[in-house]
């Protein structure tokens, strides 16, 4: 992705605030779920860059990194994939907010001077961003425990259910059984009815 560019910084406040409300970004940003992912699970180009300057901010990250800081933020809600990642990168970079190290065999994007000036400028948009994929992250969690719990309850009607049934098809097959046998089976139940009311006490 190339834009042109010219140094004056003037030009660069106003092409990252055009970003944000043209169609390269998104509408200006509200508080609020729907403010952020008005399409689902997408963030605006513009947001998404303040949101990486960030996590850039904490410590120099190559983009796989970025992506699952993301992911884990928001206990896997938004995962923004490579495609929107690795441009808005090189957007930064070009901008000049991004810079690359060398570290091993791995190339990462550190902020820079001009990058912390622009954060500073929108902590408040990006902090609002990253505090909302948090809740949303929790309210996931929550919705996974309550689903696992009411899954685990429906299993365990399931199979009191399957019993029943299995003792009624049973208890008909024993009506033309002889008496002894339903005298042995009666006391099966009898004793079946005594262990139920002693796991109940």
């Amino acid at each position: 992705m190339s834009y042109p560019i010219e140094k004056s910084r003037k030009f660069e406040r106003r092409l990252w605030r055009a970003q944000r409300h043209r169609g390269h970004g998104r509408r200006a940003f509200a508080p609020g779920l729907s403010g952020v992912f008005r399409t689902g699970r997408r963030l605006g180009a513009a947001d998404l860059q303040i949101v990486i300057l960030a996590l850039l901010k904490e410590k120099p990250r190559n983009g796989s990194e970025i992506i699952a800081a993301l992911a884990e933020r928001s206990r896997g809600f938004y995962s923004p994939g490579p495609a929107m990642v690795y441009p808005a990168l090189t957007y930064l970079e070009e901008l000049g907010h991004a810079q690359i190290q060398v570290d091993g065999a791995k190339k990462l994007y550190s902020i820079t001077a001009d990058g912390e000036a622009r954060l500073k400028e929108d902590a408040a948009i990006a902090d609002a961003i990253l505090e909302q994929l948090a809740n949303i992250g929790r309210r996931m969690e929550r919705m996974r425990e309550i689903f696992a719990g009411e899954t685990a309850d429906s299993e365990r009607v399931q199979g009191l259910r399957v019993a029943r049934r299995e003792l009624r098809t049973l208890l008909r097959e024993k009506r033309d059984a002889t008496p002894e046998e339903q005298q042995r089976v009666a006391e099966i139940l009898k004793h079946a009815a005594k262990e139920i009311r002693s796991a109940q006490a």
